[in-house]
């Protein structure tokens, strides 16, 4: 088995459709590698996995949108198509079998940074148990 993690941002807002009676979410993730060339400037790799998530599970979809940091797991597939000019051309595709939220683009970051991870709190998740209130100290601890 062959098994791919990816952490990156997502491109698009993520799609769902009914395939054969199966739900399928649809999603991209961008990768951005940073690195120095031989002669030490600074470049920059974007590589795109076009994901395809097939699940039941479709709660997380409106938490799947543009920007989002995420992490998937899953099988990678390489694609072949033929190009305009003659050529072929390939593509990275993931058969998603799990996926995590890590954080949302916060509007005063500009873009660089992020926000709060996304937690089952920050999308109002109503089956949390608060934690319990702490007592008053104990002076008379025995070590």
């Amino acid at each position: 088995m062959i098994k791919l993690q990816v952490i990156g941002n997502l491109g698009r807002d993520c799609v769902t459709n009914n395939v054969n009676g199966r739900t399928v979410m649809n999603f991209t993730v961008a990768h951005t590698e940073r690195y120095k060339d031989a002669q030490g400037n600074q470049q920059e790799r974007t590589i795109w996995v076009d994901c395809a998530y097939w699940s039941d599970r479709t709660a997380i979809a409106p938490y799947l949108k543009k920007g989002t940091q995420v992490y998937v797991e899953g099988t990678p597939e390489v694609r072949t198509y033929p190009k305009t000019d003659g050529s072929t051309g390939a593509s990275l595709s993931l058969r998603v079998q799990s996926v995590q939220l890590l954080g949302t683009r916060t509007e005063n970051a500009g873009g660089a940074g992020f926000g709060q991870p996304a937690s089952a709190a920050n999308y109002g998740n109503t089956n949390t148990v608060p934690a319990p209130a702490m007592e008053a100290a104990n002076d008379d601890l025995p070590f």
